[in-house]
């Protein structure tokens, strides 16, 4: 990462922390970071690293059902990522080009990642981009 990083920790949902954690999901392995120049998000052994210039939209959703959000998940309707560890609400990142995420060697690439994180109004403000919903 490029400059001092803006970190955000995931929200955890007690019932679901256990599982996640024989996944290698835990608080100290899952958090999104922001620098001036790029954005990465840590899911246990899985990554998503793009420059912040390629976020084009955020929208907060949720709350979720929690077997449409708890784990790492690919979206079959958009083939977005999703990385979720709270039924409680996350926020969906869109990116102008998509990304590789949730398959080790590149593919597929994703046009959206969505994350259950702490403070989701918060990841939106400081990306600031004009789409917030």
């Amino acid at each position: 990462m490029t400059g001092a990083a803006t970190r955000f920790a995931f929200r955890f949902d007690p019932l679901f922390r256990p599982v996640l954690a024989l996944l290698g999901v835990r608080p100290a392995t899952a958090w999104v970071a922001v620098t001036d120049r790029e954005l990465m998000i840590r899911y246990g052994p899985w990554r998503l690293r793009t420059d912040r210039d390629n976020v084009t939209a955020v929208e907060l959703s949720g709350p979720y059902r929690w077997w449409r959000v708890i784990g790492p998940h690919l979206s079959l309707a958009d083939g977005g990522a999703s990385f979720g560890s709270s039924t409680a609400g996350g926020i969906c990142l869109r990116f102008g080009s998509p990304v590789p995420a949730v398959v080790p060697g590149g593919r597929p690439r994703h046009p959206a990642a969505t994350v259950t994180i702490a403070d989701p109004p918060a990841l939106a403000r400081l990306l600031a981009v004009s789409d917030l919903s």
